[in-house]
């Protein structure tokens, strides 16, 4: 058996022995999913040999490269709560690629390490309130303006997941130059966490996705991650890589769904024979298996390029944005054919399917929305190759 083979297998054991149990706790017991939680579960995927697929071993973590963390993340994925036990889930996720990526020495001392490590959480805020940034980010309007002795921003964000009890925000702003990227302490007294938003995936992130103010926020000028004026341009570093890692973990989900509603229509009886046996209970099965061979092929072949072109190139990102729009649809089927499969009892967060498929919504907006996606994938396309 390779390393990878067994990193797989023991990341299955450790969500089987210590992630499933807690998941139902948080589904049908009313566990909230916080620091506490979090923190024990990580402590129980170091013991096991199973945290930190995204993180260098410099850091505690297992070094992977991006063919290997499809296999394992998709191991993880298979509980709601898998991908945070392993420390691979968002925002951390692709906070912890862009340090790695684009943080001077410094910075991945004070930021990268305690994040990779799990000791910390961390918070991106580009999204605003309209007519602010959300899918088109070249509508930001919360501005940086240079000092004397660094940057003050002023501006408000939104659906900034993770912030409430984050120890630093990375906060995109404008500046004269162009849009920049800022590493902001929590503890500023010009940023502030405001709501925790309601929304429909609140299982599996902590600190939940918030509103956030940034009122004369005075940062120093080792503040700047990456370059001034070329935020959005480095944001790339981070992008195909998360949205590649979201794939790997709801894939995950989707597999798991896909047993659950096996095991259900084989023991559960209907017109004098198991579901199992009724001929459109077994196409819905059949459709389930296609999408789930189709997505992980597709991962992984995008997880070749990112490792051949690397996670900035240009097909790179054209093939995520493929992936990612695929998947996140492939996975709703699976889960909305799963709860269709369980009947009555798949709108009960009793059997888990339920709440699988309100926390996968998202997934088809988060990181892209599918229509942005097939937009960019068909300029691509249409303005031929350069």
């Amino acid at each position: 058996m390779s390393a990878v083979a067994e990193l797989v297998e023991k990341t299955s054991q450790f969500v089987i022995d210590h992630v499933i149990p807690v998941e139902r706790e948080v589904v049908a017991g009313g566990r909230v999913t916080d620091d506490a939680l979090r923190l024990d579960l990580q402590k129980k995927a170091k013991a096991a040999g199973v945290f930190g697929p995204l993180s260098d071993p410099r850091y505690g973590g297992l070094g992977l490269d991006t063919r290997a963390q499809a296999e394992v993340l998709e191991a993880a994925g298979a509980s709601l709560l898998g991908p945070l036990a392993v420390n691979a889930w968002a925002p951390d996720d692709g906070n912890i690629h862009l340090l790695a990526h684009v943080a001077d020495p410094e910075q991945r001392e004070r930021y990268l390490a305690p994040l990779a490590a799990g000791d910390v959480r961390s918070a991106i805020a580009l999204t605003e309130p309209a007519p602010g940034a959300g899918a088109d980010p070249r509508m930001l309007r919360t501005t940086a303006e240079e000092t004397d002795t660094g940057w003050v921003i002023n501006g408000a964000k939104h659906f900034t997941t993770g912030a409430n009890g984050a120890a630093f925000t990375i906060c995109v702003a404008m500046t004269s130059d162009g849009p920049t990227m800022f590493l902001v302490d929590q503890d500023n007294p010009g940023l502030r966490v405001g709501r925790r938003m309601p929304t429909l995936d609140h299982t599996s992130a902590p600190g939940g996705h918030c509103e956030v103010e940034f009122t004369d926020c005075e940062v120093p000028e080792s503040a700047v991650l990456g370059e001034v004026g070329r935020g959005l341009e480095l944001a790339q570093v981070r992008l195909a890589p998360s949205r590649l890692t979201f794939c790997m973990n709801w894939l995950g989900l989707a597999v798991r769904a896909q047993q659950l509603t096996a095991d259900h229509i084989t023991g559960r009886h209907s017109f004098g024979v198991p579901i199992a046996e009724h001929g459109i209970a077994q196409g819905l099965i059949a459709d389930n298996e296609i999408d789930i061979a189709a997505a992980r092929a597709l991962i992984r072949a995008v997880a070749d390029t990112i490792d051949t072109h690397g996670p900035s190139s240009a097909q790179a990102r054209h093939e995520t944005s493929i992936a990612k729009t695929f998947v996140s649809e492939a996975v709703w089927r699976v889960l909305d054919r799963a709860v269709q499969l369980h009947g009555g009892l798949g709108v009960c967060e009793d059997h888990l399917v339920a709440r699988f498929l309100v926390e996968a919504r998202a997934f088809r907006i988060y990181e892209g929305p599918s229509e942005v996606l097939r937009w960019s994938i068909a300029r691509r396309v249409l303005r031929g190759p350069r």
